[in-house]
């Protein structure tokens, strides 16, 4: 069974996948090259699936490769080390599962330049895999820098047919805008990596960048905090934390409803397992004197982002800036400090990246048929499409923390956690406050609700077509999954412990 459920297996067959699409060799058929892809990201998530269901909290996934009988970088004790524990473990299931719909979705998004567009889906899944399975800072890092390659060419490409020179234009803006913020933030990070190393070494005498050989030990309290900011500066560009966020709704806006699903849905959850990873595991004092700080970033995302959220009227634009709102309840859980707050935020990482993948997709799906995101000129779309409409309801009530559904689950135990913090009362002063200013998130919500899908039907939209089996399935999914863990909330939390 250790044979077969391999680490190198999860992480590495979609880089292989991704390097046979664009071989010459590959068939160039469209069809097949969809197929394809499909069929390989519905393996890979069962496969983690089986990983799921064979994995015990007390005896974590280790995988050590050795590189001709030697560590990696041997002379300063830099390893190629996997290891999945429970955190990881629900991230590498809830990003194979957002993959497989992302793939799904791309039937009807993607028309043109399949082999290059699914190599780099199959590249930025290995890459994200990568991230939450590394054992080894130096590794960390290594899949870090890598997913900026995919995710560039995923923003930026020009994927559809009926693309118009500005929206290309703009993508291509969009995606550098992230490459130069991601790049930035992944300085300070590696500074802060680097920093950790050598003070390891010189104060505690442990030359290795394996995650549980690092220890604050005796390195100076003034070094262990600056290296905490460094680090947190390279996670709060992805997390995103106001003001390292402007380049989420941007690329959100301009790309592809797949690639959307998965920023959205995965890619933001790299920042927070990080700060989890390096700053709560490896730095819990510097953890310590910063959650105060980190609270209060985490109000500001929430109420910053309900007043320009409700002033949107391109409906992408609206869940993107929604989405930064509910990183913050992840970012608030983690400065609790606690139990319940560092369970919360799993819980809710994974409960956003579901609504948020159902949100772009329904987002997508209006724009396929309408060519319009704009929530002034949409209305009555529940007229010709009451399948989307259904669904669309059900989402966006669950994404407003309605009872029955994950993110309900997700926001009381933050503020729960938050609540029971003795750090600081910062730290109870941002979770009480946010509680009501999470009942904003209904304002925007149910107005871009309201306003594209209620109202007088015009004329030119008479004859438009209701969802596709494919678009059926990618939301079907998603609503089982907020269903299943809204009224079973212990298939998460009980892994965590």
């Amino acid at each position: 069974m250790d044979i077969l459920l391999s680490i190198p297996i999860l992480i590495f067959v979609p880089m292989l996948v991704s390097v046979l699409l664009l071989s010459p060799f590959f068939t160039s058929n469209e069809v097949l090259v969809r197929r394809f892809a499909k069929s390989v990201f519905v393996f890979h998530f069962l496969y983690s699936l089986c990983m799921l269901l064979f994995f015990s909290p007390s005896n974590p996934y280790i995988c050590k490769i050795d590189l001709f009988g030697m560590d990696w970088i041997q002379s300063l004790g830099i390893k190629l080390l996997f290891k999945i524990d429970a955190i990881s473990i629900i991230m590498c299931v809830l990003t194979s599962f957002i993959f497989m719909l992302a793939s799904i979705s791309s039937k009807f998004n993607i028309r043109k330049n399949h082999k290059f567009y699914y190599s780099m889906l199959f590249l930025l899944m290995s890459a994200i895999l990568g991230i939450f399975t590394s054992g080894d800072m130096f590794l960390f890092f290594l899949f870090w820098e890598l997913e900026m390659i995919p995710a560039y060419f995923l923003i930026g490409g020009k994927w559809r047919t009926d693309d118009n020179g500005i929206y290309d234009v703009d993508a291509k803006k969009s995606a550098m805008k992230f490459i130069l913020f991601t790049f930035l933030g992944s300085m300070f990070m590696l500074l802060g990596i680097l920093l950790l190393h050598y003070y390891n070494y010189a104060e505690n005498g442990i030359l290795s960048a394996t995650f549980s050989d690092i220890s604050e030990g005796t390195i100076p309290k003034g070094i262990q905090v600056l290296i905490a900011v460094f680090l947190l500066m390279g996670f709060g560009v992805k997390l995103p934390v106001i003001p390292l966020h402007s380049w989420l709704p941007d690329a959100h806006t301009n790309a592809p409803t797949p690639v959307s699903m998965v920023l959205a849905g995965i890619l933001l959850k790299t920042g927070a397992y990080g700060i989890f990873r390096f700053n709560y595991e490896m730095l819990p004092y510097s953890f310590r004197v910063l959650a105060p700080i980190l609270a209060i970033l985490a109000l500001i995302n929430i109420i910053y982002t309900a007043f320009v959220c409700y002033a949107q009227t391109d409906i992408k634009r609206i869940v993107a800036y929604s989405s930064i709102s509910n990183m913050g309840l992840i970012l608030l859980g983690l400065a609790a400090n606690t139990k319940t707050g560092l369970s919360a935020s799993v819980f809710h990482m994974v409960a956003h990246g579901l609504v948020t993948a159902g949100l772009f997709m329904i987002c997508g799906i209006v724009y396929l048929r309408f060519k319009d995101r704009d929530i002034n000129n949409l209305s009555g779309i529940a007229t010709v499409m009451p399948r989307l409409f259904g669904f669309a309801s059900i989402i966006v009530l669950a994404s407003i923390g309605v009872p029955l559904f994950a993110p309900f689950i997700g926001e009381i135990l933050t503020i729960i956690g938050a609540m029971q913090s003795e750090l600081s009362v910062v730290i109870k002063f941002a979770a009480l406050f946010s509680l009501p200013l999470l009942i904003l998130s209904s304002c925007y919500m149910l107005k871009f609700l309201h306003k594209s899908f209620t109202g007088d039907l015009k004329e030119e939209y008479v004859k438009v077509n209701d969802i596709s089996m494919h678009e059926f399935t990618v939301l079907a999914s998603i609503l089982a999954g907020l269903v299943i863990f809204g009224l079973y909330p212990n298939a998460i939390i009980g892994l965590i412990g």
